[in-house]
């Protein structure tokens, strides 16, 4: 049956500018790192994109290696837009991402010009498209230099390849440096995408912290990971399921399921019950709240195994505010876990 997008779709869903541009995401974004692979039902992967965009998910984030196999998802989600949502590109924003392990040798890993330019044509080839909305560096490279990386991302916005250019996983300090490069270049700085929740807070650290060096540069933020990996929802208050991630050994690591770490899970369960929410809806609405009066995040980038999850996930914006009791009472839980799979980067 061909795919008919509800009228009302855009009634429920908050919209947040980006930085200082004119771009808005959705406050929560709809990943395929997960669930879009190959070892994923083709049908349970079409209902999941038809449901999201229907609530007013207008932007789908991918990236080069996503799957399992590497690619699939892109090839997948080709297939899903070719399907569904090919009359409604100029109503999407989809990105694309290159910076980790793809293919053998030299050329298929890291920042290099090479690399970038040549995964983003195979990417659009993959997912049948003419441009994505946003391409990023995946990740910094401690062996290129940072304006050939940056230059590569120049020349993907300004080859009508991508629209905006973004990074992810980033240091304030190199954040702040890709972005004096990119601008004196003509093609600013758009986004960063760093992974960020409740038990993994490094965003907040350092002088400048993240969030500071992003205003410092106009440029807007959506957080990965929200949930922790799955950790900060109401699946391990229990134990460790057999279906889970970290049961499948999938970015969760079982060690990270700490008794400490468990206990402050049900500490900001309970928090959460007191609101009226799941536990996985109060952490994405705390990712988005106001921080000295403002948000510092644009987008909630969330991952989805089913309808029903995607559907309790994207209710988090019926409740998006906290009082100043509720954040105090949920800072003696929410603490740095030690979880950031991603802290390697930073230090590169």
């Amino acid at each position: 049956m061909t795919y008919v997008a509800a009228e009302n779709r855009h009634e429920s869903m908050p919209y947040r500018r980006v930085g200082q541009s004119g771009l808005q995401l959705p406050a929560v974004s709809l990943g395929l790192w997960h669930n879009f692979g190959d070892d994923k039902p083709f049908e349970t992967q079409r209902a999941i994109l038809r449901r999201a965009f229907d609530l007013g998910v207008t932007h789908f984030d991918l990236a080069n290696n996503y799957g399992p196999p590497y690619g699939s998802a892109e090839t997948n989600f080709g297939r899903h837009f070719r399907d569904d949502f090919r009359p409604y590109r100029d109503q999407l924003v989809i990105s694309s991402k290159a910076g980790y392990d793809m293919w053998p040798g030299p050329y298929g890993n890291w920042g290099s010009r090479k690399y970038l330019l040549s995964s983003l044509d195979q990417s659009l080839e993959r997912m049948g498209l003419d441009y994505v909305d946003i391409f990023y560096s995946h990740r910094p490279d401690p062996e290129t230099p940072l304006e050939e990386t940056m230059g590569a991302l120049d020349t993907a916005v300004r080859s009508g390849r991508a629209l905006y250019a973004g990074i992810s996983s980033y240091s304030p300090e190199k954040t702040i440096e890709a972005a004096r490069i990119l601008r004196e270049m003509g093609t600013p700085l758009l986004i960063h995408q760093p992974s960020y929740s409740m038990l993994n807070r490094w965003v907040e650290e350092g002088e400048p912290d993240l969030f500071a060096a992003l205003d410092d540069v106009g440029a807007g933020s959506i957080a990965f990971s929200p949930l922790a990996q799955g950790l900060l929802t109401n699946k391990y208050l229990n134990g460790v399921p057999e279906d889970s991630r970290a049961a499948a050994g999938k970015s969760l690591d079982p060690s990270q399921l700490s008794e400490e770490n468990l206990n402050r899970v049900r500490g900001l369960n309970s928090i959460a019950e007191s609101r009226g929410q799941s536990l996985a809806q109060m952490a994405i609405a705390w990712v988005l709240r106001s921080r000295n009066g403002a948000s510092p995040i644009t987008s909630a980038l969330i991952g989805a195994s089913s309808v029903k999850q995607l559907e309790d996930s994207l209710a988090a914006v019926n409740n998006l505010e906290f009082t100043p009791d509720e954040l105090r009472r949920i800072d003696e839980y929410a603490v740095d876990s030690k979880i950031n799979l991603w802290a390697a980067a930073l230090d590169a």
